[in-house]
């Protein structure tokens, strides 16, 4: 038995892993949406055997990261209107619930770590004179906006919200690289965003940080549709 449970856990992990492999592949572009790829391709791809691709593509069907078509073989998800539309709809129902709870449990400390690191992004931002910086920039101001929408859905402390959050979040983020990645022109209107938000936390004023986030919510899906 003990050895039936030891393969068994050996299975998840490897299934795991070969999906972190393949949203990790997704993420920095070089699956694209709309891609056909075969399993074979997949395999080569992520390094992982057949059957850990055969187990995993069900998954991403179910997470609608992927659709199987016939006679043509397995599509990357698209970007179009539906997608921006149910991916920002599932956004900002997830996090005005979380925030208002997140204003609640966040400590000073937190939220006085939180506000550190948007004003060392903004700080750099408002002082780029050097297109060579710029990469890093964006990467870092990328980072930091994620970490914190992560962090106030995060605070719920329920894995089924925060795991189906995660699955939105890769298709926000390949709305984002599609359309409207974080630039180093929108960056400082983003933090600022942010900075709004934060204040309202800081104030512990849930109704002001619900609207503040709502808004910075709308502004993000405006800019994927290209406003």
């Amino acid at each position: 038995m003990a050895g039936t449970s030891e393969q068994g856990g050996q299975d998840v992990n490897l299934r795991e892993k070969a999906y972190r492999a393949f949203t990790g592949h997704l993420l920095s572009e070089t699956l694209k949406p709309g891609q056909f790829i075969s399993q074979r391709e997949l395999v080569d791809l992520t390094g992982f055997p057949l059957g850990a691709i055969r187990e995993l593509i069900p998954r991403l069907e179910a997470e609608g990261l992927i659709r199987t078509i016939p006679q043509r073989g397995m599509q990357i998800a698209q970007v179009d209107l539906s997608l921006i539309h149910e991916a920002y709809q599932f956004r900002l129902f997830i996090e005005r619930e979380a925030i208002a709870l997140f204003i609640a449990s966040a400590s000073d400390g937190v939220l006085a770590a939180i506000r550190r690191a948007h004003e060392s992004i903004l700080d750099r931002a408002r002082h780029a004179n050097d297109p060579a910086l710029l990469p890093a920039l964006i990467d870092d101001a990328q980072r930091t906006d994620w970490d914190f929408h992560d962090q106030i859905v995060d605070s719920l402390k329920n894995s089924i919200i925060s795991n189906n959050y995660r699955v939105n979040s890769v298709k926000i983020r390949l709305i984002r690289q599609t359309l409207s990645r974080l630039q180093a022109d929108i960056i400082i209107p983003v933090m600022n965003d942010h900075m709004k938000v934060l204040d309202a936390l800081d104030r512990r004023d849930a109704n002001q940080a619900i609207a503040a986030l709502s808004e910075h919510i709308e502004h993000a899906r405006l800019r994927a549709l290209g406003f």
